[in-house]
C-alpha cells in the first residue's frame, strides 16, 4: 500500500469533518480561510498566535505554514473552523500563493496583508508584488469557478460591494479587491518616532490604497490594546464576529479604518506640491501615489532570495539517510 503524503492525509481529514458535520442535528459548521501575507519578519506569526490564544514564541515561517482554530457560536453548537495560512519569505515565494486559494475555498476566503511600517522603503514593492500576484491567481480561480457556478461568483462580487454604502461618493472610483482584504501596518511603536512628514506620507498613501481596494486598514504593535483590536478584526474574518465600526484617521495615532468608512476627499491629494504633480507623468491615480511615495522612500534594489535560508541544510531537520541520498544526487548533477 503506498504511503500517503501529509497533504493527502490533511485533505481526507477535512473531507471527513465536512461529512460528519452534515449529519446529526443538522446544525451547520462554518469553515473560513484567512491567508496572511506580507513583509518578511513583519509579525504575521505573532498576530496569528495572538488570535488563537496560543502563548508560545513565534518561529520563522520558512515557506507556507498552516494552522487552524475552532470556535462555537453558542452553547451546545458545533464549532466553526477557521483555516489560517501564512506565507513566509516576504515576496520571495509568490508561487506558493496558489496553494490555499482554490475554487473550494474562494467563497469563504479572506486576505490579510501585513506591512512593516519600520521599513518604509520596502513597503510599496512588498505591497504591490504580493497584491498583484494574489489578485492574478484569484482572478484565474474566479474565471474557472464562473464556468461551473456563476451564481457563486455573482454572490462573491455582491458581498464585496456591500462594504461600500450605495450612496458613497467614491463608489464609481474604487476597484475592490476580489476577496475581503485587511491591510495591517505592524511595528507602530517604531513608526511613531518617525518625522511628522514621513508619517503623513505613509499614512495617506496606505489610506488611499486601502480605500481604492475596498480594504480595511489598521496599525498595530506589541501593545496589548492594539493587538486586541487586531484580534477582533481577524475573528470577524475567521468566524463572522460583528464588524467594528470605530474609526481613527489621525496620523498621530494608530490608524483604524474599517472598509467603506474612508473617502478620497478626506484622504486628500498626494502630499506633493501641485506644480510637481504634472511632472510625474502618471497614467492612473494609483501610479501617481506610487511615484509620490517612492520619491520620498526609494525602493531598495535587493535580491529577495538572498536572505532565505535553505531548510534542507538546517541542522534541526537532519535526516541521515535522506541527507546521504541528497549528497549523492548533488554529486551526480554536478
Amino acid at each position: 500500500m503506498p504511503h500517503e503524503t501529509l497533504w493527502e492525509i490533511a485533505k481526507a481529514e477535512v473531507e471527513k469533518r465536512g461529512t460528519n458535520g452534515s449529519e446529526g442535528d443538522g446544525a451547520e459548521i462554518g469553515e473560513k480561510s484567512v491567508f496572511f501575507i506580507g513583509s518578511k519578519n513583519g509579525g504575521k506569526t505573532t498576530i496569528i498566535l495572538r488570535c488563537l490564544d496560543r502563548d508560545e514564541p513565534p518561529k520563522p515561517t520558512l515557506a507556507l505554514d498552516y494552522t487552524y482554530g475552532r470556535r462555537a457560536k453558542g452553547y451546545n453548537t458545533p464549532k466553526d473552523i477557521a483555516h489560517f495560512w501564512e506565507l513566509g519569505g516576504g515576496t520571495s515565494l509568490l508561487d506558493l500563493i496558489s496553494v490555499p486559494i482554490t475554487s473550494d475555498t474562494l467563497r469563504t476566503f479572506s486576505l490579510v496583508l501585513i506591512l512593516d511600517l519600520s521599513k518604509p522603503n520596502d513597503l510599496w514593492p512588498t505591497m504591490e508584488n504580493l497584491l498583484q500576484a494574489t489578485k492574478s491567481h484569484v482572478d484565474k480561480v474566479i474565471t474557472k469557478l464562473g464556468k461551473t457556478n456563476p451564481k457563486a461568483v455573482s454572490e462573491m462580487r455582491q458581498k464585496i460591494w456591500n462594504n461600500m454604502q450605495k450612496d458613497h461618493p467614491d463608489r464609481e472610483l474604487i476597484d475592490p479587491f476580489p476577496v475581503p482584504l485587511v491591510i495591517i501596518g505592524s511595528k507602530y511603536d517604531i513608526f511613531q518616532d518617525f518625522e511628522s512628514e514621513k508619517r503623513k506620507v505613509i499614512c495617506k498613501t496606505l489610506r488611499f490604497v486601502a480605500h481604492y481596494y475596498g480594504a480595511s486598514l489598521m496599525f498595530t504593535s506589541k501593545s496589548e490594546a492594539l493587538l486586541l483590536k487586531i484580534r477582533g478584526v481577524i475573528n470577524q474574518l475567521a468566524f463572522g464576529i460583528d464588524k467594528s465600526k470605530s474609526i481613527c484617521v489621525d496620523q498621530n495615532k494608530p490608524l483604524f479604518i474599517t472598509a467603506g468608512l474612508d473617502s478620497f476627499s478626506q484622504i486628500g491629494s498626494p502630499p506633493i506640491p501641485e506644480n510637481d504633480i504634472g511632472k510625474l507623468h502618471a497614467h492612473s491615480p494609483m501610479e501617481l501615489w506610487k511615484k509620490v511615495y517612492e520619491k520620498l522612500f526609494p525602493p531598495k534594489s535587493i535580491n529577495t532570495l538572498k536572505n532565505i535560508k535553505d531548510p534542507a541544510r538546517d541542522p534541526q531537520y537532519t535526516e541521515s539517510e535522506v541527507d546521504e541520498m541528497r549528497i549523492q544526487k548533488d554529486q551526480v548533477l554536478s
